[in-house]
Order: C-alpha cells, then structure tokens, then sequence
C-alpha cells in the first residue's frame, strides 16, 4: 500500500466545511465486491479537497479495504470518515474511535438461541445450490446468508435473481421477528445474497453519532449530511441514514449513477 495519497485541508479549513458526503459501498461506490474504478477515486478525491467525505457499510474493514483501497491504497487515507458495520467499527483521519460489541449486547445465551435457529433454517432450505459461511460475525453484527457467502461473483448474481423472484431472503426475515419478537434486533436486507441483523438502531444512521461529536473534537458542527445509497427504500439497509431528518438522502441506481449524481453536486462546490 505505497501509493501516495494528495495532502487535503484540515476538515475545520475545507472550503464547504459544514458539509460531509457519506456513502454505501456495494453498488454506490462499487459494484458488489468488486474493486472501485479509478475515476470514481479521482473524483472522490475532488470531492474531498471541498468538503470531507465518508464511507458508511455494513461490511467489516477488511473487505472495505478490498474494495475501496486494493493492494496500492490504505482505505483509511482515502476517507476522513470510515465506518465500518454501520460506524460501529469508525475511524476518523486514521484515528480509530470507541466501538460497541455486538456479542456484549445481546450476551452469549441469546446469541447461541439466535445462531442455533439461523443454521437449523438454512439446512432445511431448499434453494439451487449452498456455498458455505452462512453465518459471518462481525463486531457489531451478524450477516446472514442462506447461499453462504463464499458463493463465486456469478453464483451471486444468480443467486441475486432467484432470491427476488422466490423472496427468500425477506421469508426468513420475517420468520425471524416471529421467532424472536422481544430481543430487540433490527434485520436489514443488503447486497446480493445476505442480510444483516443488529440491535435496533444499530443501522447506518449510528455512524451520525460520529459526525455529530466533530462540534466538540474540532468546532466543525455538519448540518449537510449528504448519503448516497443504492438500498434507500423500507427493509433496505440503506433505508434509516436515507430518511433520517438530519441527512440529505440520495438514491442511486448503481456506481454509475453515484457518479453522475456526484459530478453534478461537484459544478455546485465551484
């Protein structure tokens, strides 16, 4: 990771400074688990010399560094904000902030129930084929997917037209809020093939808290809070930071769309 990365005014002296864009990441910045195209980095970087900008998913970092940083690049000196399983895991300027713990939360009792009834769910499902890690731990949630998220970039995306045509996905959701109705969790449909639950706000919009805390850390106090997302519609894991009062949502199609959409705001910061 030894390319350099250009030097940006301190967040207090960027030309926009009371504003901030925040960003999904599979199919808004990239396509799902694919790597960023260039232009959309350059155009980031344009971006960042005006305003700061921020990254918000529900994946861990290491699979954001993949697809945001590659092999060249540290996914932190890219973004002022990045926010990792919905700014649960957050880093600001490369510093890593406090993080709360999914496991802590709901304690290890539940936590067994929770898996036991997910895993015994998915053997008993009959879809085409079954790929492996149903079941991904993350610090401040879990990824449920009944294909397995080892599934290759073309199992996905069939996989991605069976499930909206048969509702897989949202089948199993509702089975769980029947299943565990007072423990108080979120589950939140995103990508291709998976979903995430979490405690209830726990979403995207607790990355906010982060943005928030700049008017004491630096004075800077974000009443622009631009998202950008591909799944802002109710049971999309893009839905609460998109409709939340404090944002200005943006829903976009796909990374192409985001960067039309972004070439646009960048004419209005001229």
């Amino acid at each position: 990771m030894a390319l350099a990365t250009p030097a940006y005014p301190p967040l207090d002296q960027r030309p926009f400074k009371d504003t901030v864009l925040l960003f999904d990441v599979d199919d808004t910045l990239t396509k799902p688990r694919q790597l960023v195209k260039p232009e959309m980095l350059q155009l980031l970087s344009a971006l960042r010399h005006k305003c700061a900008i921020g990254f918000v998913g529900g994946s861990n970092l290491v699979k954001q560094q993949e697809q945001l940083g590659g092999a060249t690049a540290d996914v932190t000196s890219l973004f002022d904000f990045c926010f990792a399983e919905n700014g649960l895991t957050a880093i600001r300027m490369g510093e890593v902030l406090a993080s709360q713990s999914f496991i802590a939360w709901i304690g290890e009792d539940n936590y067994k129930k929770l898996t036991n009834w997910i895993l015994h769910y998915i053997a008993d499902l009959d879809i085409p084929i079954k790929r492996g890690t149903f079941i991904e731990f993350r610090n401040g949630m879990i990824n449920v997917s009944p294909i397995g998220r080892n599934a290759s970039t073309d199992e996905r995306n069939e996989y991605q037209k069976y499930d909206l045509e048969n509702g897989i996905r949202t089948t199993m959701v509702a089975k769980l809020k029947e299943a565990f109705p007072d423990l108080g969790l979120t589950y939140s449909i995103g990508g291709q093939i998976s979903f995430d639950v979490f405690p209830t706000g726990w979403d995207k919009t607790y990355c906010l808290r982060h943005i928030e805390a700049e008017k004491e850390r630096n004075g800077v106090v974000y009443d622009k809070i631009h998202f950008f997302g591909d799944k802002a519609y109710e049971g999309g894991n893009d839905w609460e930071i998109y409709s939340d009062s404090r944002t200005i949502g943006h829903k976009v199609k796909n990374p192409d769309d985001t960067y039309a959409q972004l070439q646009e705001l960048l004419k209005g910061f001229q």
